[in-house]
């Protein structure tokens, strides 16, 4: 009993490494999943910097400035391109302005989008709205703030939407208040949107932009439209073809495909570790069982006397084989069931590492289970065929 009993570990231990290790790169895969929700992931970033090569009578150093009229060349140049969402930022890039309201400020930055910008980075709007179309057409003067933005200028509970907040000595009314999703945030919520076109004639930025958001047609790789934008943009602007400075790029979409081939390859791995594992559990069944052979080799005499057919024995081995391994997985996926639960509750909520859900899916389940009765199957036809070749009148005669 004892000796079963320990061998059976072997094969709990097997299923515990399988379903942690495919239940954690899961996990794993969930967490990254979170962050890039609300992001989308096939669009990418352009910026201008300064050029870095001499080029038709231009020196190094130029400095390259988008326009409204690049947004609308590159729609009708380049095919692959779905949405372009320009935006105009208060200072520079990175800087905060001063935002002030009945004697109370706050260090924002300020920036003037189009409602597409949150088909590419979602905002988790809490209160009232956020920009929509008829704002940009009216060129209203209202604004949307992060939740950072509303605690310096608010007193707590207070409601802020259509309070009238002040930028620059030109007063805003907020239309809503927003906070970071768990995703990816290139804001924060320290910060204060208002319509492009209000942005526009309220701080005189004329036609310029300060970068663009492009998402991509689906199906469409976002690296040939970058690619094109930035020959098109290069020839328009007199930049020198090699000049990899001047325009500036951000490729969401290989982000997104490093991790998810990253994951694919650590559920690969951790079903290669598993897999070997479990099969070394089984074998340690299959030697437990030609012992077993062995100790009852008198019986099987009789049985085979008493009109047994190889098949009969052959059958009775192996589904003893099946039997301890199917007992001893059930065991090891409630532990390890257990395990993942305990790890969620642990790990589960923390912004410091992706880490959701760590569950198994049904097909990775079925596969496993699947896979270790065949497995049990096979490794119990050593010891049955042993058992088999055990000829009747020489099982009498054990002792």
């Amino acid at each position: 009993m004892l000796r079963t009993f320990l061998t059976t570990l072997g094969v709990i231990f097997a299923i515990i490494i399988l379903i942690l290790l495919l239940g954690a790169t899961n996990g794993m895969s969930n967490g990254f999943n979170k962050i890039f929700a609300g992001t989308a992931t096939n669009s990418m970033f352009m910026w201008t910097q300064s050029t870095s090569i001499p080029y038709k009578g231009f020196e190094r150093g130029r400095e390259i400035d988008f326009t409204l009229e690049d947004v609308e060349l590159i729609k009708r140049q380049v095919s692959e391109v779905d949405i372009i969402s320009p935006r105009i930022q208060l200072g520079d890039f990175g800087e905060t302005s001063t935002v002030y309201r009945e004697g109370r400020s706050s260090g924002s930055g300020v920036y003037g989008d189009y409602p597409s910008i949150d088909l590419v980075s979602k905002k988790r709007i809490v209160e009232g709205r956020f920009i929509n179309q008829n704002d940009i057409d009216e060129a209203k003067k209202i604004c949307v703030i992060g939740k950072d933005t509303y605690k310096l200028l608010f007193d707590k509970g207070e409601n802020a939407i259509g309070k009238s907040i002040q930028i620059n000595g030109i007063y805003f009314t907020v239309v809503g208040i927003f906070k970071k999703n768990d995703n990816i945030n290139f804001e924060g919520e320290n910060a204060v949107f208002v319509p492009f076109t209000t942005f526009q004639k309220a701080f005189n930025s004329g036609n310029k932009i300060g970068w663009m958001a492009i998402l991509v047609d689906p199906g469409k790789q976002v690296s040939v439209a970058e690619r094109k934008i930035k020959t098109l943009l290069k020839q328009k602007y007199n930049i020198h073809p090699d000049d990899v400075r001047a325009i500036g790029s951000f490729d969401f979409s290989e982000i997104f495909q490093g991790i998810s081939a990253f994951t694919f390859v650590l559920q690969g791995f951790s079903f290669f570790v598993g897999i070997f594992t479990l099969l070394a559990g089984v074998i340690a069944v299959s030697n437990i069982l030609l012992i077993t052979v062995k100790e009852r080799t008198n019986e099987i005499g009789v049985r085979r006397a008493l009109g047994a057919t190889p098949k009969i024995i052959k059958r009775q081995i192996i589904l003893e084989s099946i039997v301890l391994t199917t007992f001893a997985g059930l065991v090891g996926f409630v532990i390890s069931v257990a395990v993942l639960h305990f790890l969620d509750y642990k790990f589960g909520g923390s912004d410091e590492f992706p880490f959701v859900n760590p569950t198994v899916s049904i097909v990775q389940i079925i596969f496993s289970f699947v896979l270790m009765v065949g497995l049990s199957m096979l490794i119990g036809l050593i010891p049955a065929n042993r058992a088999v070749k055990i000829r009747p009148i020489e099982a009498l005669r054990e002792e």
